[in-house]
């Protein structure tokens, strides 16, 4: 096999794992990397159809992970819908994601015991991920589960409930706090502002802003 050859079935190879990608942030740079590398192979090959079809679905990447880079903080995307843990469609979100929900947060089940407010992140028609909290007092929302649909975990919605809507504040909190021994979920909440606090992270909601 000639190093032109190999280069075509690396490119090929990386096109097709894209495909296999849950997270759409994740398929569209995949890809991108899986054309760029094709359409460097083609030229040099002299395949100008193929030159041609990469270019374009490359473009087509650039311009669709623009679109979501630009709209991952925008309050026009997402919107945050208040409910109740006990609502019947938070049952079924939690049934549906029960598996993978648990994967991230062992003790989800305590979590839909303690919680008493429930928020819903939605964008479009679709929900990619809900927030069940309680009032530990003091002005604390106590955060028992915050989790996001596969597709958009690459994202940040929670910083939708936490921090560019003003519901909370609203319900008089000061600040929100995570569950205890969080360091595995620390990058995503430093992200969004939150703290070190102990082996918890917190947000100070009077700080905040849209």
């Amino acid at each position: 096999m000639s190093l032109l050859d190999l280069v075509g079935w690396i490119g090929s190879a990386i096109l097709v794992w894209s495909l296999l990608q849950s997270r759409i942030l994740r398929l569209r740079l995949i890809n991108l990397v899986g054309c760029v590398i094709l359409i460097a192979f083609n030229l040099l090959a002299g395949v100008w159809p193929m030159v041609g079809l990469n270019v374009v679905l490359a473009v087509i990447n650039v311009v669709y992970l623009q679109k979501m880079l630009r709209s991952r903080h925008s309050p026009a995307t997402y919107s945050v819908v208040p409910t109740e843990p006990t609502a019947p469609y938070v049952q079924h979100l939690l049934s549906v994601h029960g598996t993978d929900v648990e994967r991230f947060a062992p003790a989800f089940r305590d979590a839909v015991v303690d919680a008493t407010e429930a928020y819903l992140i939605v964008r479009g028609d679709e929900t990619v991920g809900y927030v069940l909290l309680h009032d530990a007092g003091d002005g604390v929302a106590q955060i028992d589960l915050d989790y996001v649909t596969e597709r958009y975990r690459d994202f940040t919605p929670g910083e939708f409930v936490f921090r560019r809507s003003d519901l909370l504040r609203d319900r008089g909190y000061t600040s929100v706090r995570t569950r205890a021994g969080s360091a595995s979920t620390a990058p995503y909440y430093e992200k969004i502002g939150f703290t070190a606090t102990g082996d918890a992270y917190e947000l100070n909601l009077t700080r905040t802003s849209a």
